[in-house]
């Protein structure tokens, strides 16, 4: 089978051998140095020539193999051996793809100086004053190094192979003048080298994405020194990566495989200032292609491609998709998506994360995801004002309703709560007045990290008078916390009653160890009387959802009152008939049955219709509903069934003598519906 031929020596070349390589095709690749052979990874179908050749050895060279297609990956400035290469095949009936590299987006810096050649860049360094750092090779060494005086000031970066130190050493410069590395460099190591040598000139080819420009340009402009750019301009007809690869699998007739695809990196950048950012955050952001998230995050950075004001997985996706189809945005391409405060904490990463794993994993994305964590608002005021917070409660009402805040309060010694505008600190204080909370000291950071912070100590009144919009983030010190008891359950005299029935206490705490709940959960209370089971339920945990339905107007207005006086927002009143009222409310995935009017089979029937699978516990006193339940359990398919019979007696004073008087005894049924 003929081989594919590639001429490299470039980032470009390396990329696609390693992509045919993957794909299982067998290929050659000449590179013109040993340096360029040690940086190719060993492949048992990869051969490489070393050393270069002329027109006609080229020729010789193609012509003695099989070789299915010639791309021509040789750096844009090697003009020569891109015309030896066109011209040796001159007359082959053998397909010639040049791989271009990719444009590189114009920078801004007003002290860039274009030039279109090396003579007439090293004419002008001869008015520059200070030392001078030469990016261009060790190839035009010789036109800048005519001039002595020119010459004694120039710091020369090259690859390090022999090649290029033999060049180096003899034009005469010396040992300290040679940075003999390999590339890519970031804007850090770049800036490093022009701090190190004192340099006040740097010199560059306009060499693209891969070569490392925009990093150059960065670090200049970061030091304020001038830019000198040979801006050469290819000729001739050229294709970009995906191109050349659309090409090859037409010619090989198998779809060649991305070793890399996109690198994803999603950044917690913290409160948003720079000066919070962690170093390896930083680094990325600086060597980004793209940059992706909220208009306040992107706008201070400047990606080598672009930067877009988008931030959910619905249109992130779609974008990455389109990404990889661009000419502009070849394989391996940085994408960093920034997000607020830490990655992990209250953060829109995680739900990214897992829609972009899904993607990869189907095959629909090509990339590689990996996060990095930032510094949370709330660890950052934990400092601020010195206090720890791992024995603190820590909340969010960011963008999100939390419910049972003043509730949680109460019990807490210590709360830090993440914030979105001032309207949720005008919330607080009401919240903490209406309860009763006035004793309670809010530490209020404003703008955190920016330049305009501020870090208020405040009461509840005070809060309600805040005007200033930003972005908040609050530590509130309740001094009189109430001691959480560490069992469930409220006595029935803690109940606002009246004359509506209520399951007693005993019954209650059977009865919700039998729903067999979690902090997820969706509980009915059908027959709610004075919502004592609902107010037990939803004490359990701010996060279940519970549903008092009820249709007598007497307990109906109770249950709201009990609901006020224990302050749990996550408890609904509804006012209806069941099954009637349960239309249009979430999918139940509990349900306690205490009263049903006679229609336990109908609640039962779209009980089931709304959810197969549902938890079931009923407690009966008459013989009549016992019947019927009877009834039911022979209809429903079931499992994890339980029947409990339960009789309470309880003591009672009579003189100097207690006696015990019997409760009713209540029937107790549990049940998991199924298919």
């Amino acid at each position: 089978m003929k081989e594919i031929l590639i001429f490299a020596g470039t980032t470009e070349g390396r990329k696609l051998s390693e992509d045919l390589s993957a794909t299982g095709i067998a290929h050659t690749i000449c590179v013109a140095t040993e340096y360029g052979e040690t940086v190719l990874k060993e492949h048992p179908l990869v051969k490489v020539h070393c050393g270069r050749m002329n027109q006609e050895e080229i020729r010789e060279y193609i012509k003695n193999g099989e070789f299915a297609a010639v791309v021509d990956a040789t750096h844009p400035y090697a003009e020569v051996v891109t015309e030896n290469i066109k011209a040796a095949m001159e007359g082959m009936d053998i397909p010639y793809l040049r791989l271009k590299r990719e444009a590189e987006n114009e920078s801004n810096y007003d002290k860039i100086t274009y030039f279109k050649s090396n003579e007439s860049c090293a004419k002008a360094l001869e008015s520059v004053e200070g030392n001078i750092m030469l990016t261009t090779g060790s190839k035009e060494l010789a036109v800048y190094c005519s001039k002595e005086e020119v010459k004694q000031r120039l710091y020369v970066r090259i690859l390090p192979g022999m090649e290029s130190l033999k060049l180096c050493l003899k034009h005469g410069i010396s040992g300290k003048q040679i940075l003999a590395l390999q590339g890519p460099f970031t804007i850090e190591m770049n800036e490093a080298m022009l701090l190190q040598y004192r340099i006040k000139c740097l010199v560059t080819k306009k060499s693209g994405r891969t070569g490392g420009y925009q990093e150059k340009l960065k670090a200049a402009e970061k030091q304020k020194i001038p830019v000198f750019v040979i801006d050469h301009e290819e000729k001739g007809k050229g294709y970009s990566f995906e191109e050349v690869c659309n090409q090859l699998e037409k010619i090989c007739g198998q779809k060649i495989k991305r070793t890399n695809g996109l690198e994803l990196v999603l950044v917690g950048v913290g409160m948003g200032s720079k000066d919070c950012l962690t170093g390896e955050a930083l680094r990325e952001i600086e060597s980004a292609d793209v940059i992706l998230g909220a208009e306040r995050m992107i706008a201070a950075y400047h990606p080598r491609f672009e930067k877009k004001a988008i931030y959910t997985a619905n249109q992130i996706i779609p974008y990455l998709k389109k990404l990889q189809k661009k000419d502009r945005m070849p394989d391996g391409g940085k994408v960093v998506v920034l997000f607020s405060g830490d990655s992990g904490f209250y953060s829109g990463c995680h739900g990214l994360y897992q829609a972009l794993e899904e993607e990869i994993n189907t095959g629909s994305l090509e990339a590689s995801v990996r996060i990095l964590p930032g510094i949370s608002s709330v660890s950052y005021l934990a400092a601020c004002i010195g206090e720890s917070y791992q024995d603190a409660e820590i909340c969010s009402m960011h963008g999100k309703e939390l419910p049972n805040l003043a509730g949680r309060i109460k019990k807490e010694k210590k709360m830090f709560l993440l914030m979105s505008g001032v309207k949720d600190v005008n919330k607080l204080g009401r919240l903490l007045v209406d309860a009763g909370l006035n004793d309670c000291e809010i530490y209020v950071g404003y703008q955190l990290s920016y330049p305009e912070q501020q870090i208020k100590k405040m009461t509840p009144k005070e809060c309600l008078a805040l005007t200033k919009e930003g972005l908040y983030c609050c530590c509130i010190k309740n001094p009189k916390a109430e001691q959480n008891e560490l069992v469930h359950g409220k006595t029935d005299a803690a109940f606002l009653r009246g004359k509506v029935p209520m399951t007693k206490e005993e019954v209650r705490e059977v009865s919700i160890c039998k729903l067999h709940l979690h902090k997820e959960a969706v509980v009915y209370d059908i027959g709610s009387g004075t919502g004592s089971i609902a107010m037990e339920i939803a004490g359990l945990s701010d996060e279940i959802q519970v549903f008092a339905i009820e249709k007598r107007k007497e307990a109906v207005s109770l249950i709201k009152q009990n609901k006020e006086k224990f302050q749990l927002e996550n408890i609904q009143v509804v006012e209806a008939d069941a099954p009637e009222g349960l239309k249009n409310l979430p999918t139940p995935t509990h349900a306690f049955i205490g009263g049903s009017g006679g229609r336990m089979k109908e609640i039962l029937q779209v009980l089931y219709r709304m959810n197969p699978n549902i938890r079931v516990v009923i407690t009966a006193i008459s013989m009549e509903t016992i019947c019927e339940i009877k009834e039911i359990l022979s209809i429903y398919p079931m499992e994890n069934k339980e029947i409990v019979q339960m009789q309470v007696s309880r003591a009672k004073s009579v003189g100097n003598y207690h006696l015990m008087q019997a409760e009713n005894p209540v029937w107790i049924f549990a049940f998991h519906l199924c298919r």
